[in-house]
Protein backbone atom coordinates (compact mmCIF):
# COMPACT_ATOMS: atom_id res chain seq x y z
CA UNK A 1 0.00 0.00 0.00
CA UNK A 2 1.70 3.41 -0.80
CA UNK A 3 0.18 6.88 -0.18
CA UNK A 4 -1.31 8.75 -3.28
CA UNK A 5 -2.28 12.23 -1.76
CA UNK A 6 -3.16 14.33 0.72
CA UNK A 7 -5.74 17.15 1.61
CA UNK A 8 -5.02 18.97 4.69
CA UNK A 9 -7.82 21.27 5.75
CA UNK A 10 -8.52 24.17 8.11
CA UNK A 11 -11.37 23.27 10.07
CA UNK A 12 -12.14 26.24 12.05
CA UNK A 13 -15.69 25.63 14.74
CA UNK A 14 -17.39 28.27 15.94
CA UNK A 15 -17.49 28.28 20.01
CA UNK A 16 -18.24 30.06 23.13
CA UNK A 17 -15.86 31.03 25.14
CA UNK A 18 -14.15 28.81 27.49
CA UNK A 19 -11.33 29.91 29.66
CA UNK A 20 -8.20 29.01 30.93
CA UNK A 21 -5.48 29.72 33.34
CA UNK A 22 -3.18 30.62 30.44
CA UNK A 23 -5.55 31.26 27.63
CA UNK A 24 -9.18 31.81 25.84
CA UNK A 25 -10.36 29.89 23.37
CA UNK A 26 -12.75 31.63 20.92
CA UNK A 27 -12.85 28.80 18.03
CA UNK A 28 -11.99 25.99 18.04
CA UNK A 29 -8.91 26.35 14.86
CA UNK A 30 -7.91 22.89 14.01
CA UNK A 31 -6.32 20.75 11.09
CA UNK A 32 -7.99 18.34 9.62
CA UNK A 33 -6.77 15.76 6.94
CA UNK A 34 -6.99 13.19 4.78
CA UNK A 35 -4.26 9.98 3.71
CA UNK A 36 -5.47 8.83 0.41
CA UNK A 37 -3.99 5.47 -0.78
CA UNK A 38 -3.57 3.68 -3.85
CA UNK A 39 -5.69 0.94 -2.82
CA UNK A 40 -8.47 2.51 -2.26
CA UNK A 41 -8.79 3.46 1.85
CA UNK A 42 -8.31 6.98 3.69
CA UNK A 43 -7.49 7.92 6.81
CA UNK A 44 -8.59 10.65 8.24
CA UNK A 45 -6.87 12.58 11.16
CA UNK A 46 -7.71 15.68 13.51
CA UNK A 47 -5.43 17.76 16.04
CA UNK A 48 -6.30 20.86 17.93
CA UNK A 49 -3.36 23.01 18.99
CA UNK A 50 -2.94 25.64 22.03
CA UNK A 51 -0.34 27.58 21.46
CA UNK A 52 0.18 28.24 25.10
CA UNK A 53 0.53 24.81 25.29
CA UNK A 54 2.38 23.20 22.56
CA UNK A 55 3.72 26.29 20.56
CA UNK A 56 1.61 25.46 17.63
CA UNK A 57 -1.04 27.43 15.31
CA UNK A 58 -3.81 26.53 13.24
CA UNK A 59 -1.44 28.39 10.69
CA UNK A 60 1.93 26.39 11.92
CA UNK A 61 0.10 23.04 11.65
CA UNK A 62 -1.18 23.84 8.27
CA UNK A 63 2.40 24.97 6.83
CA UNK A 64 3.99 21.84 8.38
CA UNK A 65 1.59 19.50 7.99
CA UNK A 66 2.14 20.65 3.85
CA UNK A 67 5.66 19.93 4.39
CA UNK A 68 5.01 16.54 6.53
CA UNK A 69 2.93 15.34 3.98
CA UNK A 70 5.47 15.81 1.25
CA UNK A 71 8.14 13.88 2.95
CA UNK A 72 5.57 10.56 2.81
CA UNK A 73 3.82 10.61 -0.52
CA UNK A 74 4.57 7.13 -2.32
CA UNK A 75 5.05 6.06 1.03
CA UNK A 76 3.21 2.72 3.01
CA UNK A 77 1.29 4.18 5.81
CA UNK A 78 0.93 0.61 7.60
CA UNK A 79 4.51 0.86 8.38
CA UNK A 80 3.09 3.49 11.70
CA UNK A 81 6.15 3.82 13.52
CA UNK A 82 8.43 4.40 10.70
CA UNK A 83 6.47 7.00 8.95
CA UNK A 84 6.00 9.15 12.38
CA UNK A 85 10.49 8.53 12.74
CA UNK A 86 10.92 10.40 9.73
CA UNK A 87 8.23 13.22 10.79
CA UNK A 88 10.56 13.86 13.56
CA UNK A 89 13.84 13.37 11.70
CA UNK A 90 12.82 16.31 9.54
CA UNK A 91 11.74 18.46 12.74
CA UNK A 92 11.77 19.11 15.96
CA UNK A 93 8.32 19.12 18.11
CA UNK A 94 5.06 20.19 16.44
CA UNK A 95 3.81 17.27 17.97
CA UNK A 96 0.10 18.61 17.45
CA UNK A 97 0.02 18.28 13.48
CA UNK A 98 2.36 15.10 13.73
CA UNK A 99 -0.58 13.98 16.17
CA UNK A 100 -3.26 14.09 13.16
CA UNK A 101 -1.36 11.89 11.00
CA UNK A 102 -0.55 9.15 13.28
CA UNK A 103 -4.21 9.10 13.73
CA UNK A 104 -4.73 8.77 10.06
CA UNK A 105 -2.25 5.88 9.71
CA UNK A 106 -4.13 4.26 12.14
CA UNK A 107 -7.13 4.56 10.79
CA UNK A 108 -5.73 2.93 7.89
CA UNK A 109 -4.25 0.22 9.58
CA UNK A 110 -7.66 -0.52 11.00
CA UNK A 111 -9.66 -0.20 8.02
CA UNK A 112 -7.17 -2.40 6.32
CA UNK A 113 -7.50 -5.12 8.60
CA UNK A 114 -11.39 -4.76 8.98
CA UNK A 115 -11.26 -3.73 12.48
CA UNK A 116 -12.53 -0.89 14.58
CA UNK A 117 -9.46 1.08 15.81
CA UNK A 118 -9.62 -0.27 19.61
CA UNK A 119 -9.73 -4.00 18.31
CA UNK A 120 -7.01 -3.22 15.88
CA UNK A 121 -5.00 -1.88 19.30
CA UNK A 122 -5.89 -4.85 21.10
CA UNK A 123 -8.76 -3.60 23.22
CA UNK A 124 -12.60 -4.42 23.64
CA UNK A 125 -15.24 -2.38 24.56
CA UNK A 126 -15.89 -0.62 27.97
CA UNK A 127 -17.68 1.35 30.02
CA UNK A 128 -16.80 4.87 29.66
CA UNK A 129 -17.98 8.08 31.48
CA UNK A 130 -16.26 11.35 30.61
CA UNK A 131 -16.22 14.24 33.11
CA UNK A 132 -17.23 17.84 31.89
CA UNK A 133 -15.56 20.81 32.36
CA UNK A 134 -16.00 24.57 33.75
CA UNK A 135 -13.93 26.96 32.49
CA UNK A 136 -12.63 30.10 34.53
CA UNK A 137 -15.36 32.76 35.48
CA UNK A 138 -16.78 34.33 38.61
CA UNK A 139 -17.31 31.82 41.57
CA UNK A 140 -21.00 32.36 41.77
CA UNK A 141 -20.93 31.97 37.65
CA UNK A 142 -19.19 28.50 37.72
CA UNK A 143 -21.11 27.46 41.09
CA UNK A 144 -23.93 28.11 39.09
CA UNK A 145 -22.98 25.95 36.36
CA UNK A 146 -21.85 22.94 38.22
CA UNK A 147 -25.61 22.99 39.94
CA UNK A 148 -26.74 23.18 35.74
CA UNK A 149 -24.09 20.29 34.98
CA UNK A 150 -25.64 17.49 37.76
CA UNK A 151 -29.27 18.14 36.50
CA UNK A 152 -27.82 17.50 32.86
CA UNK A 153 -26.72 13.77 34.55
CA UNK A 154 -22.81 14.81 34.91
CA UNK A 155 -21.02 12.52 37.75
CA UNK A 156 -17.49 14.36 37.70
CA UNK A 157 -16.95 17.84 36.73
CA UNK A 158 -13.32 18.97 36.40
CA UNK A 159 -12.81 22.65 37.54
CA UNK A 160 -10.38 24.85 36.13
CA UNK A 161 -8.41 27.44 38.55
CA UNK A 162 -5.23 28.94 38.70
CA UNK A 163 -6.12 32.24 38.00
CA UNK A 164 -6.40 33.93 41.67
CA UNK A 165 -5.61 32.01 44.36
CA UNK A 166 -8.23 33.19 46.97
CA UNK A 167 -10.65 33.05 44.20
CA UNK A 168 -10.17 29.73 43.12
CA UNK A 169 -10.45 28.61 46.84
CA UNK A 170 -13.91 30.05 46.85
CA UNK A 171 -14.57 28.86 43.54
CA UNK A 172 -14.30 25.36 45.08
CA UNK A 173 -16.36 25.92 48.02
CA UNK A 174 -19.11 27.35 46.33
CA UNK A 175 -19.17 24.41 44.32
CA UNK A 176 -19.09 21.77 46.56
CA UNK A 177 -21.52 23.74 48.54
CA UNK A 178 -23.97 23.98 45.73
CA UNK A 179 -23.82 20.55 44.35
CA UNK A 180 -23.28 18.04 47.53
CA UNK A 181 -21.08 15.59 48.61
CA UNK A 182 -21.85 12.91 46.12
CA UNK A 183 -20.46 14.28 42.80
CA UNK A 184 -16.95 13.99 41.68
CA UNK A 185 -14.53 17.11 41.61
CA UNK A 186 -11.00 17.41 39.87
CA UNK A 187 -9.48 20.57 39.16
CA UNK A 188 -6.78 21.92 36.68
CA UNK A 189 -4.58 24.63 37.82
CA UNK A 190 -3.23 24.94 33.94
CA UNK A 191 0.28 25.80 35.18
CA UNK A 192 -1.46 28.87 36.46
CA UNK A 193 0.18 29.03 40.43
CA UNK A 194 3.79 29.54 41.66
CA UNK A 195 5.03 27.25 44.55
CA UNK A 196 3.34 29.31 47.91
CA UNK A 197 0.39 29.38 45.94
CA UNK A 198 -0.30 25.55 45.17
CA UNK A 199 0.30 24.90 48.76
CA UNK A 200 -1.99 27.29 50.09
CA UNK A 201 -4.91 26.69 47.62
CA UNK A 202 -4.62 23.05 47.76
CA UNK A 203 -4.35 22.58 50.97
CA UNK A 204 -7.06 25.03 51.80
CA UNK A 205 -9.61 22.80 48.97
CA UNK A 206 -8.22 19.38 50.53
CA UNK A 207 -11.50 19.24 52.72
CA UNK A 208 -14.21 19.48 50.20
CA UNK A 209 -12.87 16.14 48.47
CA UNK A 210 -11.04 16.67 45.33
CA UNK A 211 -10.24 13.67 43.44
CA UNK A 212 -6.73 15.34 41.90
CA UNK A 213 -5.08 18.85 40.73
CA UNK A 214 -3.52 18.45 37.14
CA UNK A 215 -0.60 20.88 36.32
CA UNK A 216 -0.60 23.18 39.60
CA UNK A 217 2.56 24.25 38.34
CA UNK A 218 5.18 25.87 34.97
CA UNK A 219 6.58 22.88 33.81
CA UNK A 220 9.71 24.94 34.50
CA UNK A 221 9.14 23.95 38.20
CA UNK A 222 9.05 20.74 38.06
CA UNK A 223 12.16 20.63 40.29
CA UNK A 224 9.55 21.51 43.11
CA UNK A 225 6.71 19.29 42.65
CA UNK A 226 8.49 16.41 44.56
CA UNK A 227 7.90 18.92 47.55
CA UNK A 228 4.76 19.95 46.87
CA UNK A 229 3.53 16.59 46.51
CA UNK A 230 5.03 16.43 49.98
CA UNK A 231 3.09 19.17 51.75
CA UNK A 232 -0.62 18.29 50.21
CA UNK A 233 -2.78 15.15 50.28
CA UNK A 234 -4.51 16.20 47.14
CA UNK A 235 -2.90 13.70 43.69
CA UNK A 236 -1.28 15.59 41.67
CA UNK A 237 -1.84 14.72 37.92
CA UNK A 238 1.13 16.01 35.26
CA UNK A 239 -0.03 17.02 32.41
CA UNK A 240 1.95 20.21 30.73
CA UNK A 241 4.95 18.23 32.62
CA UNK A 242 4.67 15.14 30.34
CA UNK A 243 5.05 15.49 26.52
CA UNK A 244 6.75 11.65 25.44
CA UNK A 245 7.73 8.80 27.63
CA UNK A 246 11.23 10.02 28.66
CA UNK A 247 8.95 13.06 30.78
CA UNK A 248 6.95 10.37 31.99
CA UNK A 249 9.49 8.46 33.50
CA UNK A 250 11.81 11.34 34.76
CA UNK A 251 8.67 12.72 36.76
CA UNK A 252 7.68 9.07 38.20
CA UNK A 253 11.32 8.63 39.36
CA UNK A 254 11.31 11.63 40.71
CA UNK A 255 8.09 11.07 42.71
CA UNK A 256 6.69 14.07 41.21
CA UNK A 257 3.14 13.30 40.47
CA UNK A 258 0.38 10.18 41.40
CA UNK A 259 -1.04 10.53 38.09
CA UNK A 260 -0.44 11.59 34.46
CA UNK A 261 -3.01 13.21 31.42
CA UNK A 262 -1.74 12.07 28.47
CA UNK A 263 -3.22 14.06 25.22
CA UNK A 264 -2.44 13.25 21.47
CA UNK A 265 -1.58 16.65 20.92
CA UNK A 266 1.32 16.71 23.74
CA UNK A 267 2.36 13.12 22.33
CA UNK A 268 2.61 13.54 18.55
CA UNK A 269 -0.26 10.42 18.42
CA UNK A 270 -1.17 7.14 19.66
CA UNK A 271 1.70 5.43 19.49
CA UNK A 272 3.68 7.71 21.90
CA UNK A 273 0.36 7.93 23.76
CA UNK A 274 0.64 4.52 24.05
CA UNK A 275 4.24 4.12 24.98
CA UNK A 276 3.77 6.80 28.11
CA UNK A 277 0.75 4.23 29.43
CA UNK A 278 2.87 1.55 28.93
CA UNK A 279 5.71 3.53 30.83
CA UNK A 280 2.66 4.62 33.61
CA UNK A 281 2.03 1.38 34.10
CA UNK A 282 5.36 -0.20 34.68
CA UNK A 283 5.63 2.21 37.81
CA UNK A 284 1.69 1.27 38.80
CA UNK A 285 0.59 4.92 37.97
CA UNK A 286 -2.82 5.41 36.57
CA UNK A 287 -3.14 7.56 33.60
CA UNK A 288 -6.45 9.72 32.04
CA UNK A 289 -6.94 10.84 28.41
CA UNK A 290 -7.63 14.08 27.56
CA UNK A 291 -7.49 16.58 25.11
CA UNK A 292 -8.26 20.37 23.54
CA UNK A 293 -11.13 21.68 22.06
CA UNK A 294 -11.24 18.85 19.53
CA UNK A 295 -14.46 17.84 17.38
CA UNK A 296 -16.08 14.72 17.51
CA UNK A 297 -13.62 13.06 15.29
CA UNK A 298 -10.54 13.17 17.52
CA UNK A 299 -12.60 12.31 19.85
CA UNK A 300 -14.08 8.99 18.31
CA UNK A 301 -10.01 8.36 18.36
CA UNK A 302 -8.99 8.90 21.55
CA UNK A 303 -12.62 7.06 22.85
CA UNK A 304 -10.92 3.93 20.81
CA UNK A 305 -7.29 4.84 22.51
CA UNK A 306 -8.97 4.62 25.88
CA UNK A 307 -10.75 1.32 25.09
CA UNK A 308 -7.40 -0.49 23.87
CA UNK A 309 -5.68 0.32 27.46
CA UNK A 310 -5.88 -0.74 30.64
CA UNK A 311 -4.14 2.29 32.10
CA UNK A 312 -6.16 4.47 31.02
CA UNK A 313 -8.40 5.10 34.54
CA UNK A 314 -9.62 8.72 34.07
CA UNK A 315 -11.41 9.80 31.67
CA UNK A 316 -11.54 13.95 30.12
CA UNK A 317 -13.08 13.28 26.82
CA UNK A 318 -15.20 16.22 26.80
CA UNK A 319 -13.55 18.49 23.79
CA UNK A 320 -16.29 18.75 21.74
CA UNK A 321 -18.83 19.80 24.66
CA UNK A 322 -16.71 23.13 25.64
CA UNK A 323 -18.64 25.44 24.11
CA UNK A 324 -18.59 23.58 20.53
CA UNK A 325 -21.95 25.55 18.60
CA UNK A 326 -21.74 23.49 15.58
CA UNK A 327 -21.10 19.72 15.53
CA UNK A 328 -19.16 19.00 11.89
CA UNK A 329 -19.07 15.45 12.00
CA UNK A 330 -20.27 12.33 10.50
CA UNK A 331 -20.24 9.08 12.19
CA UNK A 332 -18.50 8.60 14.96
CA UNK A 333 -18.27 8.02 19.15
CA UNK A 334 -21.55 9.52 20.22
CA UNK A 335 -22.51 10.56 24.19
CA UNK A 336 -25.39 8.67 26.10
CA UNK A 337 -25.37 11.12 29.43
CA UNK A 338 -21.82 11.26 29.69
CA UNK A 339 -21.06 7.82 28.83
CA UNK A 340 -19.48 7.24 25.20
CA UNK A 341 -20.24 4.98 22.82
CA UNK A 342 -19.05 3.59 19.65
CA UNK A 343 -20.20 1.39 16.75
CA UNK A 344 -17.85 -1.80 15.15
CA UNK A 345 -17.64 0.36 11.96
CA UNK A 346 -13.35 -0.51 10.70
CA UNK A 347 -11.08 2.20 11.81
CA UNK A 348 -11.89 5.58 13.24
CA UNK A 349 -15.03 5.15 12.14
CA UNK A 350 -15.87 9.20 11.82
CA UNK A 351 -15.86 12.01 8.96
CA UNK A 352 -15.85 15.39 8.82
CA UNK A 353 -19.33 16.57 6.75
CA UNK A 354 -17.69 17.64 2.97
CA UNK A 355 -20.45 20.56 3.26
CA UNK A 356 -18.68 21.85 6.06
CA UNK A 357 -15.43 21.69 4.53
CA UNK A 358 -16.83 23.38 1.11
CA UNK A 359 -15.46 27.14 2.39
CA UNK A 360 -12.20 25.90 4.20
CA UNK A 361 -9.17 26.59 3.09
CA UNK A 362 -6.95 23.47 1.97
CA UNK A 363 -4.21 22.08 0.54
CA UNK A 364 -3.46 18.83 -1.61
CA UNK A 365 -0.22 17.37 -1.50
CA UNK A 366 0.76 14.07 -4.59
Amino acid sequence: MKIKNIEIYRLTIPMEPFVIATETCNAAENIFLKVITDEGITGVGECSPFPMLVGETQDTCFMVGKNLAKTIIGKDPLQIQERMLEFDQFIAYNTTIKSAFDMAFHDIAAQEKGMPLYQYLGGKKKTIQTDLTIGISSPEAMAAKAVQFVADGVKTIKVKLGKHGEEDIQRIRLIREAIGDMIGLRTDANQGWDYATAVAVLNAIEPYNIEFCEQPMHHRYDNLLPALKKQVRIPIMADESIFDHYDAARLIQNDSCSYINIKLAKSGGICEAIKIADTAAKYGVKCMLGGMVESRLALTAKVHLAMAHDNIHFYDLDTCLLGHLTDPVTGGARYNNYFLELTDTPGIGADIDPDFLKDAESITIK
